[in-house]
């Protein structure tokens, strides 16, 4: 019921980009390798702490920040990595999930209902929230911004490119900006090794890639960081006709015949099974070809520097003797 949950949250929260202001986040398509160079770029260094968010508000970060509340994930994660995870006083549901370092005990938020009264009594001197808290089109945060605690906005990015800048602004406000370039160098050294066997297939394999599975199938199109992980590997995505996060239905998904199905459904028993014995995509290439494959859901969902985990899932599953040196 957890890993339900925890998915039914990460789909609202890809499905709500498109309502939320994306300021600017510099997450437009852009050529893999030049993400390096452009998140170096835009990073502070030590000495500049942010003056905005990535949705372009205004912001004061305090100069030492020694209590954090993450309304996040995928920045729980990043922090938890950063090694910071003992300043964390607060947290979405979900965050559990994504990190063991976490204390126990803490007071938990609902990331779609914030209690503004009771985060403010934690007296955090940063808070991090993404976009889902802001899918009623308000500002459950107001209060909390008037009571003169930091509050910063990361709308969940569109491309690899994006993400990167996501983790050098999270590395700043919390004075870790050095180990973020570094994380941020690992990431993009992974990216361009796949992106240059990629450019070298040929034979493209379409695939379908399910956030929710049948009937109710939810995906993606162009303009979504995962979209771009497809074309980093070589392959095409069934819905590149599309935009952003999108609901498909079954006689067009089947109608589109994918040569691979990738899942990353964890909420169900045998998600590929299911897929496999599906009602009516027994003529499907990848059902026929035995060509579905399952992609880590916590890798694949939040948008931070574990997405080259499931790049190479994914270079794996689809092409797996181009990539057999990323095989484990």
């Amino acid at each position: 019921m957890k890993k339900f949950m925890a998915t039914l949250t990460a789909v609202a929260m890809l499905l709500s980009l498109a309502a939320c202001s994306p300021g600017d986040d510099s997450s437009s398509a852009s050529s893999p390798s030049s993400t390096t160079t452009e998140a170096s770029s835009g990073a502070s260094t030590a000495a500049q702490l942010p003056t905005k968010d990535r949705a372009g508000n205004d912001i004061i970060v305090p100069e030492k920040v020694n209590t954090v509340v993450s309304l996040a994930p995928s920045v729980t994660q990043l922090l938890s990595d950063l090694g910071v995870a003992d300043k964390i006083v607060g947290i979405d549901t979900q965050s559990p999930m994504y990190s063991n370092q976490l204390k126990e005990g803490l007071p938990q938020f609902d990331m779609m209902n914030i209690d503004a009264e009771a985060l403010i009594a934690l007296k955090p001197d940063i808070v991090f929230v993404s976009g889902i808290s802001y899918v009623g089109g308000t500002d459950p945060l107001k209060s909390v911004r008037d009571a003169g605690i930091c509050v910063v906005d990361i709308p969940s990015s569109t491309s690899l490119e994006g993400v990167q800048l996501d983790n050098q602004f999270i590395g700043d406000c919390v004075g870790k900006s050095e180990e973020v370039r570094k994380i941020n160098a690992d990431m993009q050294t992974t990216i361009d090794e796949i992106s240059e066997i990629g450019k070298t297939i040929t034979n493209k394999k379409t695939v379908l890639f399910e956030i929710a599975p049948s009937p109710s199938i939810y995906s993606f199109g162009k303009g979504t960081f995962l979209h771009e992980m497809l074309e980093v590997i070589g392959a095409e995505n069934v819905l590149a006709d599309q935009e952003s996060w999108v609901a498909v239905s079954e006689e067009s998904a089947i109608a589109a015949n994918p040569d691979v199905i990738l899942t990353n459904v964890n909420y169900t028993a045998d998600p590929v099974g299911e897929a496999k014995a599906a009602e009516g995509w027994s003529e499907v290439n990848a059902v026929k070809n035995d060509q579905i494959f399952q992609i880590d859901n916590a890798a694949s969902s939040l948008p931070n520097h574990h997405v080259v985990d499931a790049l190479i899932q994914m270079a794996v599953a689809v092409y797996p003797e181009e990539y057999a040196a990323y095989a484990k």
